[in-house]
């Protein structure tokens, strides 16, 4: 089967779990205890979460009592509950390779897709998270309005522990601010005794 190659190919042990009453599903409880006690063994430094299911809530909210880093990963229909529990929340769509299409499929749905286009880009701008981004920016901007986009972005993190640049056509974050010229103001500093560069941003006015 599938999963027999897979399991060989990343040396995964396969673990099967019967169900002790029909409707209930034996294996997320098992998992939950067998990361309880991986967690009291001190020996960690942190977990990954790979689930879509709520009932990893209060085990993401457990580990981080202890200090321990948390980071899940998911589906994009995965409870706000689960994913503002971990630290860092990735949605696995944004790490699936794109699938190729044969030649003769994509020109039969080619007028489909370019039909779509226009809504994909108006949910994607619908779902563009202007709020919590303009308040990540206030909580890391100094007097004058800049921020420093490394503060920014771990701000965002800790607002919208699944924000990913990804989710939003950019493959990072300095892509996405410079992409989205609408709404930031972005200006690159030299560091002293150095020849890199750090890159701060701030809102832009709506002046301008």
């Amino acid at each position: 089967s599938s999963w027999k190659k897979l399991l060989q190919k990343f040396a995964i042990s396969p673990v099967q779990q019967f169900a002790y009453t029909v409707g209930k599903n034996s294996a997320d409880s098992a998992l939950i205890i067998d990361a309880m006690d991986l967690l009291y063994s001190g020996k960690l430094d942190g977990f990954c979460i790979v689930s879509s299911d709520s009932d990893f809530t209060g085990l993401a909210n457990r580990i981080r009592e202890e200090g321990l880093l948390v980071l899940g990963f998911g589906e994009k229909k995965t409870p706000e509950a689960f994913r503002m529990a971990c630290k860092k929340f990735i949605f696995t769509e944004v790490l699936r390779p794109e699938k190729v299409q044969d030649k003769s499929a994509e020109k039969v749905k080619s007028k489909v897709i370019s039909a779509q286009n226009n809504d994909e880009v108006k949910k994607q701008k619908q779902a563009f998270p202007t709020k919590i981004i303009q308040e990540a920016l206030d909580k890391s901007a100094d007097d004058s309005g800049w921020a420093y986009l490394g503060a920014f972005g771990s701000i965002l993190n800790r607002l919208l522990p699944e924000f990913d640049a990804r989710n939003y056509g950019f493959q990072k974050l300095s892509d996405m601010v410079k992409g989205r010229s609408n709404l930031f103001e972005i200006e690159e500093r030299s560091l002293s005794g150095s020849n890199s560069k750090q890159i701060y941003v701030r809102l832009k006015s709506k002046k301008d």
